[in-house]
């Protein structure tokens, strides 16, 4: 045996032991598993050995038989090989190179084959233990569940027959349900029934007992209050009797001395001296006839609720016994009072008021301009002579504030009731001043937003008056009393 038949059957060895795994997997189709065949290798390795027979005989000479012209040709044909051996030298390293290809693809081929058979092993593996797991799980299942399931058949196979007994029975129990909860609900309606008419017994017998109860005692109350009160209005009544009687003791004493200096004084001076003053109890003067306390504060609060809002001191002018200063504190308003009354200062101070006796026109005309936020002039100027009544209101223009507000109440000369009434009743009143002249006065000294109101209806004084025709009561009997109303421009 030659060197090159040894060497080719080496190769041949190789080549088995190399693909010897890959032409199995081939013929057989499938590696391991069902579904994941491999290529057929056997063509591709018959292609390379016959290009790998071709490559080797490159360059060689066809052998013939022996002899003179063998040896000729044969030398012929060795020296064309030499010398076209330039010419066809590339193609045989294309060629091999070639061959070195393929052989690595057929190399790369083999390794996928046998991936392709591990994986399908293992796959194969893998479903044959979960087809076995799924086996075992499904036996069990039978061996756990074919009591119960044997069970259900069997219900489901007697339900048909069951079903008619069931439902008569559920019918018997609804029904002898819905008739024991008629039964309780009759009995608790009886039961509340019977309840609500003991309570509403009882509740009538305690209402009546503490009804007569509470009328006994209050009747008891009213009149042990009424004998209390009784007993309390004598004490007072006279404690207030001895008082007044004492008060009016002392005035008397006071003005018959103050009358004895003035006759002394007026007899010693020029004849032609003024009279002494009028010796009257003016306290119990404006109880008699201005009306009682509880009745002019009403009515002044109408008036003091026009000055609510101001911030400034407002001026009473002739306060009398302080019934406007008391509804101004009522709504939280600065107010003072002046008044030439000694008597009537003292009982305003005993009220806790601000007032101070004073004679209006020497106040103002001391006082500083624009000081004050507001007048009240209440049945003051009918006692002014008729000359100093504008004097008066230039006072007031000078004195108030911008925008400040005045008002000033004094009897109604439109009314001719007055002159059958109250106007003469009062020996200090000179002349009424008409509500035309007063609002002359009031724009002269720079007043402005003058409103006139009408007071005390004079039918309601004299029930005759409505006797008469309406428009002629309206004209002729107004009011009693009027108030005029003006702001500092």
């Amino acid at each position: 045996m030659g060197d090159e038949e040894l060497t080719a059957i080496i190769q041949a060895v190789r080549e088995r032991a190399r693909f010897g795994p890959a032409r199995s997997v081939a013929q057989n189709g499938s590696p391991a598993f069902e579904g994941v065949t491999v290529p057929d290798l056997t063509p591709l390795l018959h292609a390379r050995d016959a290009a790998e027979a071709k490559v080797a005989a490159i360059g060689t000479v066809n052998p013939r038989p022996p002899g003179l012209k063998n040896s000729i040709a044969q030398g012929f044909k060795k020296l064309i090989a030499r010398m076209l051996d330039w010419h066809i030298r590339e193609q045989v390293e294309f060629n091999r190179a070639t061959m070195a290809c393929v052989q690595a693809s057929l190399e790369a081929l083999t390794e996928l084959s046998r991936g392709v058979s591990a994986l399908a092993a293992y796959h194969k593996q893998f479903y044959e233990e979960t087809v076995n797991r799924e086996r075992e799980i499904d036996r069990r299942i039978r061996e756990d569940f074919s009591g119960p399931i044997q069970e259900l058949i069997d219900v489901r196979r007697h339900w048909a027959e069951w079903r008619p007994a069931f439902e008569e029975r559920r019918n018997q129990s609804e029904i002898h349900l819905l008739r024991t909860v008629s039964e309780l609900q009759a009995a608790f309606q009886h039961r509340v029934t019977i309840l609500e008419q003991s309570f509403r017994e009882s509740m009538r017998e305690q209402h009546g007992n503490y009804a007569a109860a509470l009328a006994q005692t209050t009747a008891e109350i009213h009149t042990q209050l009424a004998k209390d009160f009784e007993r309390v209005r004598g004490e007072y009544e006279a404690v207030m009797r001895e008082m007044e009687a004492l008060i009016h003791r002392e005035l008397r004493v006071l003005r018959q001395k103050q009358a004895s200096t003035v006759a002394v004084a007026a007899a010693a001076s020029l004849p032609t001296a003024s009279p002494a003053p009028m010796t009257i109890e003016w306290m119990r003067f404006a109880d008699a006839f201005r009306g009682p306390e509880d009745e002019i504060r009403e009515r002044q609060k109408r008036h003091a609720r026009r000055f609510t809002g101001t911030a400034n001191e407002i001026l009473d002018i002739g306060c009398g016994r302080g019934e406007f200063l008391e509804a101004a504190r009522g709504l939280h308003l600065v107010a003072r009072g002046i008044d030439l009354s000694e008597e009537s200062v003292a009982l305003c101070r005993n009220k806790g008021l601000a007032a101070e006796q004073a004679d209006l026109f020497a106040y103002l005309e001391a006082a500083p301009d624009r000081s004050f936020g507001g007048a009240f002039c209440c049945q003051v100027v009918e006692h002014l002579p008729p000359e100093k009544v504008p004097v008066l209101i230039r006072l007031l223009g000078a004195k108030l504030r911008q925008g400040s507000l005045v008002a000033i109440e004094t009897p109604n000369p439109e009314c001719l009731a007055i002159f059958a009434t109250h106007f003469y009743i009062d020996p200090t009143h000179t002349r009424p001043v008409p509500a035309a002249l007063l609002r002359f006065y009031l724009e002269e000294a720079g007043f402005g937003s003058i409103e006139v109101e009408r007071l005390a209806p004079a039918a309601e004084a004299i029930p005759a008056l409505k006797e008469l025709p309406a428009n002629v009561v309206e004209a002729l009997f107004g009011g009693l009393d009027y108030a005029i109303f003006a702001r500092k421009l």
